[in-house]
């Protein structure tokens, strides 16, 4: 089942982004104990996302629409986040 802070990730994207694919993985278990793991279960994540609105930006831009789409979530709430963003091919 998934945490608050990945529902809350998961609605915020899809509100942000209408994706055709969205994955919010929970990465957290496989850094218990390392840096910046909080014992929330909810600090590291990864995030695959497919949106037409990401068609003309570059890598960087998305990443930031990402952020930006999450707003404290990311370095605040979050230790760590991997983003794979992309638009669906024609």
């Amino acid at each position: 089942m998934a945490g608050q802070v990945q529902q809350e990730m998961e609605k915020l994207l899809m509100e942000a982004f209408s994706p055709t694919r969205l994955e919010v993985i929970n990465d957290s278990a496989s850094h218990a104990g390392h840096s910046g793991d909080d014992g929330s279960g909810e600090s590291h994540f990864t995030v695959v996302i497919e949106a037409p609105a990401f068609a003309d930006m570059n890598r960087v831009e998305r990443q930031r629409a990402v952020n930006k789409a999450l707003g404290d979530i990311p370095g605040e709430r979050v230790h760590a986040l991997a983003i794979q963003a992309s638009a669906p091919t024609p």
